[in-house]
């Protein structure tokens, strides 16, 4: 896999922090009244008095606890996931469907894991659409949380270098700094997937920024991965050239590093967005990145 390059970035607001609300109970005093003559004669039966009724019971209600984001070192690289079929028929960047939240099988298949709920809130702390974060994760070991192999330090559900999460955990602190208490410190974060959403959130959130400035006005998914995977010198012409151009010659990857990815020296633009397309779909492969 390329090493984590600077494909898809990372949501705006900050992340929930967990707490609680306790609420008071209360309870109805029962007043029970009995009247009985002096003499011994009942005047009126025993009753109960319920003043106003009964009180309303409140019940106490917790927080969701906070949901963990990211960004690619100039010149890394990262894997393309996914097979090659089919052709994806428009060049450059298109206009994608915004979401806040997430939809489609990479975002169910994330929600899925138990961590998935606080990677999508990872997302929303950063601006970043959850499905956007779901991509990544299903594109770079299918939402798994795999440690690195040999030769390389990419590691984890967004499989991130040590160098690009470092600078992106940290980038997204300095985004939102009431998160700093919910991650786990160091590289340690790598292998927690809530941790390192938050730097892949703001990976996905720099990177889709960074196409923004080469006049692609709505990254989508597809327009961000370009980044994620080939870095941010090649990534956004990548993102803007036309199918029949040759991803050798924009990338400057070689033959075995193409093939590792399932393309060849010979294969083109259109024939490596077939292979997001194939992976993720066509709805999550247009979602526009920033929420």
């Amino acid at each position: 896999m390329f090493a984590n390059t600077v494909l898809g970035l990372c949501c705006a607001s900050g992340p929930p922090r967990s707490g609680r609300m306790r609420a008071r109970w209360t309870t109805a005093s029962i007043v029970l009244g009995v009247g009985v003559s002096a003499i011994g004669a009942a005047y009126a039966d025993p009753s109960i008095v319920l003043p106003n009724g009964l009180p309303v019971q409140v019940h106490p209600t917790y927080s969701e606890p906070g949901l963990p984001a990211f960004s690619f070192p100039v010149g890394g690289s990262s894997s393309v996931g996914g097979s090659s079929s089919g052709a994806y028929d428009s060049g450059g960047s298109s206009g994608g469907s915004v979401s806040s939240g997430g939809s489609g099988d990479a975002y169910n298949l994330m929600m899925a894991q138990d961590w998935g709920s606080q990677a999508g809130s990872a997302a929303s702390a950063m601006g970043v659409s959850a499905t956007a974060l779901a991509a990544t994760c299903v594109m770079e070991s299918n939402c798994q949380n795999v440690g690195a192999g040999a030769g390389s330090s990419a590691a984890g559900a967004f499989q991130m270098i040590n160098s690009t999460y470092t600078a992106d955990i940290s980038g997204a602190v300095a985004y939102d700094p009431g998160i700093a208490g919910s991650i786990v410190s160091g590289l340690a974060g790598q292998m927690d997937p809530a941790t390192e959403a938050y730097a892949a959130s703001y990976e996905l959130r720099s990177d889709a920024l960074l196409l923004q400035s080469k006049n692609i006005s709505d990254p989508t998914v597809l327009d961000a991965r370009a980044v994620y995977q080939f870095g941010a010198g090649a990534g956004p012409a990548v993102a803007t050239a036309n199918d029949s151009a040759n991803i050798a010659a924009l990338t400057g990857l070689s033959a075995a590093s193409l093939a590792a990815n399932g393309l060849t020296s010979s294969s083109t633009v259109g024939d490596w967005r077939a292979t997001v397309v194939a992976k993720l779909g066509s709805a999550t492969a247009n979602q526009t990145v920033l929420a």
